[in-house]
């Protein structure tokens, strides 16, 4: 059938680019692993850049955070971080399919081909901006220097999750285990980063008391 060549062309693309990047993988070669014919590839795809353009979104694609629930001023903090994480998240449910994805990230940005620079001014810097929002708006802060660091430490607890996973399995078996593992993490990863946030607005208290102290002496 028609979307099953499509989909063996996807999974295969995947794999190979992943493993040997875009420039090393010829359309043969793509066509004969998918057991497809070559104009496949171009009645798809367009070319092999659609081809590999298609790899590199699709499989992510609808996994990004709900960005107008984490943004959403009638939003509690729990329910806004629960989104930006279950978004964040939701990739690592495709199992193998996420770490080829990831490996595929890296091998873009040895070898760019622009598209890494596309996820980032698209993807994911709109999800860093909405954070830095629910931050600010929680914090009674400007974007100032402290909630940029702290958005980049809530982001970095999801993002380990997905580049260190070999490691998180070397050095913690089986904290990925199991169908409810993502949610498992999507839980702490709530409660955790609830925590640095009530230390950042712990350290301005402190901060504005021993301003106003250093003022009345």
């Amino acid at each position: 059938m028609k979307e099953d060549a499509r989909e063996r062309l996807l999974q295969t693309a995947l794999r190979l680019f992943a493993h040997q990047g875009f420039t090393k993988t010829s359309t043969r070669e793509l066509a004969e692993a998918a057991q497809v014919n070559v104009a496949s590839i171009s009645y798809y795809f367009g070319d092999k850049a659609g081809l590999y353009r298609a790899v590199f979104f699709e499989p992510m694609g609808g996994c990004e955070p709900d960005m107008a629930l984490v943004t959403d001023p009638e939003a509690a903090l729990p329910q806004a971080l629960r989104g930006f994480f279950a978004g964040f998240l939701e990739p690592l449910r495709l199992g193998d399919a996420a770490q080829l994805c990831m490996k595929l990230r890296f091998r873009e940005i040895l070898e760019p081909t622009g598209l890494w620079q596309e996820e980032i001014a698209l993807g994911i810097k709109p999800m860093h901006d909405g954070l830095v929002d629910v931050l600010c708006r929680h914090l009674h802060s400007p974007p100032d220097e402290h909630v940029q660091r702290l958005a980049t430490c809530l982001a970095g607890l999801a993002v380990h999750l997905h580049v260190g996973r070999d490691i998180t399995e070397a050095v913690a078996p089986g904290l990925n285990d199991g169908p409810d593992a993502v949610d498992r993490w999507i839980d702490v990863l709530v409660m955790y980063g609830l925590a640095m946030i009530d230390a950042e607005a712990g350290r301005r208290a402190a901060s504005d008391d021993a301003q106003r102290q250093g003022a009345a002496r």
